[in-house]
């Protein structure tokens, strides 16, 4: 079974929140959203997650068993349970992974539209060079002349297609598996961020989404009773970027050196000035976990507000390059053939 998603991450921690605070064991909770669960999969994950828990008498044991929980989840699972806090901790999962599949959906939507302006411009371009520039082609030559130039070209270009038409389609085939790969794999995805963080347009944006994701990570550890070491162990097992994990690893450093966790969060530059301020003043006042909750709600707008920006930017990008694209086939042709109409008349 593969692991759940964001959303069906959110949906179990809320409500199991929401059984624990209505003062159900953790074991009754299971049972009653076995009861409530559909017959299929969900079923059977909750059935085997019950015998695991009446084996150990631990959620988290469960969980782990299962192998369909994130380990940052399992491991603050284990906390909650220690700690005497599991709703709460509960809660505080379910915000996170609320918010981490409303970025993943702002992604996925950004992504998605200059992909589909992308394949209209090719489908457009397609249809011109294969469908409209032969009709041309066969006027020219009724006309006792042919198409040149950079029409020419083009029609051979397009010719070429047609010819080798099954060749083109399995190109596309593969691109088109290509796609599905990294847009709906686990690898394919990794990968992709692997590459976003060294392209150009993209980098900071992953570096901000990675300190929103440090952010939302330290509130939910603290908020869950961990102290500020154990928060940055449990914060490095969630971000995946290297220059922030190699940042957090400074600030464990820093820390172990007595230095104060806002000075180690300053010092390597982990945010920027205003939030770096924040960090201090929420560092002396003792409410560390809100600050980095309102660090982190910062920083998604700031990143709803980028990939704005770049959506915006695409848009009218595709459509002048595929606006110069068509113009300049049409007229390519258009300009010989109103030549030849003149000197005819």
């Amino acid at each position: 079974m593969k692991t759940l998603s964001n959303t069906e991450l959110t949906t179990f921690c809320s409500q199991f929140a929401l059984i624990l605070r209505s003062g159900i064991s953790s074991l009754e909770g299971l049972s009653i959203m076995q009861e409530d669960s559909p017959k299929g999969e969900g079923q059977e994950l909750l059935s085997g997650m019950i015998r695991t828990m009446e084996e150990t008498g631990s959620l988290y044991e469960a969980l782990t068993a299962s192998e369909v929980f994130p380990p940052y989840l399992c491991s603050m699972v284990e906390i909650g349970e220690q700690s005497g806090r599991l709703d709460d901790v509960m809660a505080s999962l379910s915000e996170h992974y609320r918010r981490e599949d409303e970025m993943a959906k702002n992604i996925k939507s950004a992504v998605s539209y200059p992909l589909v302006m992308l394949g209209m411009m090719i489908v457009v371009i397609f249809v011109l060079i294969v469908k409209v520039l032969p009709v041309f082609n066969e006027v020219f030559q009724q006309l006792g002349t042919g198409l040149g130039g950079i029409s020419g070209t083009i029609l051979s270009l397009g010719n070429t297609v047609s010819r080798y038409a099954l060749v083109f389609v399995l190109v596309a085939a593969v691109i088109a598996g290509l796609f599905l790969y990294f847009a709906f794999t686990a690898k394919g995805r990794r990968q992709i961020r692997v590459f976003a963080r060294s392209f150009l347009p993209t980098r900071k944006l992953m570096e901000k989404i990675a300190c929103s994701r440090f952010a939302s990570g330290m509130y939910l550890s603290l908020s869950s009773g961990l102290d500020t070491d154990q928060s940055l162990e449990m914060v490095s097992r969630l971000v995946d970027h290297p220059v922030i994990q190699e940042k957090i690893r400074n600030i464990q450093a820093l820390i172990l050196e007595g230095t104060s966790f806002a000075d180690a969060v300053s010092q390597t530059n982990m945010f920027s000035g205003i939030y770096a301020r924040m960090v201090s003043i929420g560092y002396k006042t003792g409410a560390m976990d809100d600050v980095m909750k309102q660090i982190s709600a910062q920083y998604d707008e700031e990143i709803d507000s980028r990939m704005s920006d770049l959506v915006a930017k695409l848009e009218p990008t595709l459509v002048a390059i595929l606006s110069i694209i068509v113009g300049l086939i049409l007229l390519s042709v258009m300009l010989p053939l109103m030549g030849i109409m003149s000197n005819i008349g």
